[in-house]
């Protein structure tokens, strides 16, 4: 079962300077000192182009391009382009934008593994020369009968002791095309009784009638991931090739390679991947959710793609002070939600400019305020930075305040507008509530208030106080937009988690026999009739319309950031909005101290 983790505060996120170093640069240190590769650090980022990055991508993004920095070395991006089926440019380029936009800077090191299949192929045919593979003539299925479970060695392949002379024509043969898909594949020759299933005769290559995004038709036979991960490191002359922790049962994989071939072997690092709660991290279904329209797109601000935080309204800056302050560890956990909201607040509260709107208006009627009068007020762009300036906002007799600043029937702790109470308008005055209007339903849909003079700039001149401050727009030079809500996608913590079905066992997968490529794997999930979809949170999204806005914004340009006062931190939708009509995203929510008397009560 999985548990919520709180990392703990650390110096980055107190904004000081780490004393410590994590096990990763100790390693990296460590070979420094011994003189490997000549002192030199060279680090890559490898996604697979079948999908867009998400935040777990990030970590990996700001790990291995933040090492290169830190000693002065290299970074590469390299896409590992095996599966023409699954692959697309559309991928490629939402990557390379991403990875850019994050910070990352491979200066002219992008590559490609397909640029490696010659060599790959080359490689194939040498390890055939030295009978460490063959080509087997084993379908998918009796591949997965003989390959033996976790308690139980496999068993050879009756095509493993073919001829050198036979492996090389029939090899030849499938890359001419000859055979049809799945005919025919070509297998490392290590131990079919290895206790890691990966070390049993792993396959090098299938056959695949399809174009490539990059190299069209020119092969009709691709490299295994797991056979060209390793050797592209070695090609790029990599140093240090850090991965996540599912990747640890394949280094003697990639290590068999390498030394089978003789070539330069970069050493591998595992380090435990990023997993949040309330999300899922599988590529899978974040595809799922988007070919089912669970989500409007990759781009959707619920998900955690990196496109989707963008289109929140997350900085690059935030996403990397996350990274940074959840550290690097050697064990899986799942970091709780709140640090990545964290990390947005922090960096949108310096440099978020403040601003006036009202999402759910109710008007308000200044019954002592002069017909017709509109007076301008200065308000501070930024309470805490000077800098930023300020602006004017029109104040008028009648203004809009937000619905929830107002109860006829106020509790003690309200201290927002209530019949007979006082509040304060932000940069501008006291006004006391005197009459509320309701229509035949009982709706309430006007307030009558009287404003104090004498408090202009929201001080009285006799030194009374009130408790409470509350925003506003002036309803007669109000911009009208639309705002977009959103919330978690998932409604539980841990969205993979469903109910079990009655009388499920529970059991390890060693102990059920099934066959896995990890043998720390621990316990399977309970069986279920549900997925993960059944966890989708239908309040995720509330898209309002009728919202009023400061006439400040009337210009607002797609892309930028605010703190609505009071309400939390939006972003002008960069696909949504149109000239004269703003779509705002909301970032982060504030807290809300009424909010959380009410969640008591």
């Amino acid at each position: 079962m999985s548990t919520t983790t709180t990392p703990p505060r650390t110096e980055e996120s107190r904004g000081e300077k780490p004393t410590s170093r994590n096990f990763i640069q100790q390693i990296i240190d460590a070979d420094r000192a011994a003189g490997k590769n000549g002192g030199r650090v060279h680090t890559r980022f490898p996604p697979e182009p079948n999908g867009y990055l998400h935040i777990g991508h990030a970590k990996s993004i700001c790990l291995n391009f933040g090492l290169a920095q830190e000693y002065a070395g290299k970074f590469n991006l390299r896409f590992d382009d095996t599966n023409p089926t699954r692959e697309e440019q559309e991928y490629v380029d939402s990557i390379i934008d991403d990875v850019r936009w994050l910070g990352g800077n491979w200066e002219d090191r992008l590559f490609y593994a397909s640029d490696y299949f010659q060599q790959l192929y080359d490689w194939a045919i040498q390890l055939i020369n030295e009978r460490k593979a063959y080509v087997c003539d084993l379908s998918a299925e009796e591949m997965r009968a003989h390959r033996g479970t976790l308690s139980e060695p496999g068993k050879n392949s009756p095509f493993r002791n073919r001829s050198v002379e036979e492996n090389l024509d029939l090899f030849e043969r499938m890359e001419k095309g000859e055979f049809p898909d799945g005919a025919r594949t070509l297998r490392a020759k290590i131990d079919m009784a290895s206790p890691n299933l990966n070390m049993r005769d792993p396959v090098m290559y299938r056959i695949k009638h399809a174009s490539h995004h990059r190299s069209g038709d020119r092969w009709c036979i691709y490299p295994s991931y797991d056979y060209t991960h390793g050797q592209s490191d070695s090609i790029e002359g990599i140093t240090h090739s850090i991965c996540t922790l599912e990747f640890e049962n394949h280094r003697p994989l990639y290590d068999w390679f390498c030394e089978a071939l003789r070539i330069h072997h970069p050493r591998q690092i595992e380090f435990a991947r990023l997993n949040l709660t309330y999300t899922v991290m599988s590529k899978r279904k974040l595809l799922q959710l988007v070919q089912e329209k669970h989500v409007s797109g990759w781009d959707d601000p619920r998900m955690l793609t990196i496109r989707g935080l963008r289109r929140r309204g997350y900085t690059p800056e935030a996403i990397r002070a996350f990274c940074e302050r959840i550290g690097v560890a050697k064990f899986n956990s799942t970091i709780d939600m709140a640090w990545l909201e964290d990390a947005i607040r922090d960096d949108l509260n310096v440099r978020a400019p403040r601003v006036m709107a009202v999402l759910r208006p109710l008007k308000v009627v200044l019954t002592n305020y002069p017909e017709g009068q509109v007076e301008e007020l200065e308000a501070a762009n930024h309470p805490q930075d000077a800098s930023m300036g300020t602006r004017m906002v029109p104040f008028s007799r009648e203004l809009y305040i937000e619905a929830d600043d107002f109860m006829e029937d106020a509790p003690k702790k309200f201290f927002r507008l209530a019949p007979g109470r006082e509040v304060r308008l932000r940069y501008a005055y006291f006004i006391t509530c005197n009459e509320v209007v309701k229509d035949s339903s009982g709706r309430i849909t006007e307030l009558r208030c009287t404003y104090d003079p004498a408090t202009h700039g929201g001080n009285a001149p006799d030194g009374r106080k009130v408790k409470g401050t509350i925003h506003w727009v002036s309803a007669e030079r109000a911009v009208s937009a639309e705002i977009r809500l959103y919330d978690h996608l998932f409604k539980t913590e841990f969205p993979d988690q469903v109910a079990p079905t009655a009388g499920d066992c529970g059991l390890r997968v060693a102990d059920c026999g099934a066959e896995t490529s990890n043998p720390k794997s621990e316990t399977r999930n309970p069986k279920s009739t549900g997925t993960f979809l059944d966890n989708i949170n239908p309040q995720s999204l509330e898209i309002v319309t009728g919202a009023k806005l400061e006439p400040s914004l009337a210009e607002v340009k797609p892309g930028q950031h605010f703190q609505f006062e009071r309400l939390g931190y939006f972003f002008t939708d960069p696909v949504g909005s149109k000239p004269g009509k703003p779509v705002f995203n909301r970032t982060a929510t504030l807290r809300d101290t009424w909010a959380k008397e009410s969640a008591k009560d």
